[in-house]
């Protein structure tokens, strides 16, 4: 078996082809856009050295460790692992770090149920119709912000978006409270077809601009400004419909993840809620 020691590159043009690479393999922008940010990192960490081995790829790892999380330094690795096998160089790849899983969330980023209903108060006092739309459609259906260019009028008419990304298909389910009021929205802004989502100019509403007007509400909902982002209303509808059901695989399922493992993370209580029940369990002797 053939055993590359070193690889000299023109990194400026491999990074070209790397993105091409990535966009002929179907990924998406936002992946696109961070692999390459990613591995342009290591590039910088190169300092222009051409030349590159196993053991520079390791002092990059010990490097990322010193100035990263785990969780960091393994979505950069992954990153990086693949621009090696993309150059010709896979066995120069590196492990990614072994980080044990936290079932606890911090209690700075758990969002209540309370404090989404001020979010939704905020944004409706504030005359934001379709920003407090898009939250409780992203509350009431667990979608992430990506597909909310999903929500077609004829897909809500018919009660369900059929979602079909990245490979993976799965289907949200509309419950009726929230498809009423979405027709509602869509009739009094006389939208008769295509995304219902939208800008002021017409383009579909994307994470960048849902995230600025979420995080607008913040002094007058009195939200933490940490809860306050797209996806934590994704986890919101997973420990809602986790504490109704106790259903782990149907959570799973409505969340569109192939792991259950995954949606494990979604279900966490916060170390404040485990703190309690094991105070409840009263095993000290008086």
């Amino acid at each position: 078996m053939l055993k590359i020691e070193k690889v000299e590159l023109d990194f400026e043009n491999a990074l070209n082809d790397f993105k091409e690479y990535l966009f002929e393999r179907e990924n998406s922008k936002a992946t696109i856009q961070k692999y390459l940010t990613d591995t342009g990192k290591f590039v910088r960490f190169l300092d222009g050295r051409r030349e590159i081995g196993k053991e520079t790829v390791l002092e990059y790892k010990e490097w990322l460790c010193r100035n990263y999380a785990a969780s960091s330094v393994n979505s950069m690795l992954a990153a990086l692992n693949q621009f090696l096998i993309f150059i010709g160089a896979g066995v120069m790849r590196v492990k990614r770090l072994k980080v044990q899983r936290n079932v606890f969330l911090p209690e700075s980023r758990v969002m209540t149920k309370t404090e989404y209903k001020k979010l939704i108060n905020a944004a409706r006092e504030k005359g934001k119709g379709q920003l407090e739309l898009v939250m409780e459609t992203m509350a009431y259906t667990g979608a992430r912000v990506s597909e909310l260019n999903f929500f077609t009028v004829d897909r809500v008419k018919k009660g369900s978006v059929e979602i079909l990304n990245k490979g993976k298909h799965r289907i949200i389910i509309i419950p009726d409270k929230l498809k009423k009021k979405i027709l509602l929205f869509v009739n009094m802004q006389k939208i008769t077809q295509g995304i219902i989502f939208r800008t002021r100019t017409g383009r579909s509403k994307n994470r960048s601009n849902i995230w600025k007007e979420m995080k607008a509400l913040e002094k007058d909902s009195g939200v933490d400004r940490s809860k306050i982002f797209p996806h934590n209303l994704r986890h919101l509808f997973a420990r809602m419909f986790y504490k109704k059901t106790r259903d782990l695989a149907a959570l799973a399922d409505l969340l569109g993840h192939s792991s259950i493992n995954v949606t494990r993370i979604y279900t966490a209580d916060s170390i404040g809620l485990y703190k309690h029940k094991i105070n409840d369990l009263d095993l000290l002797p008086e």
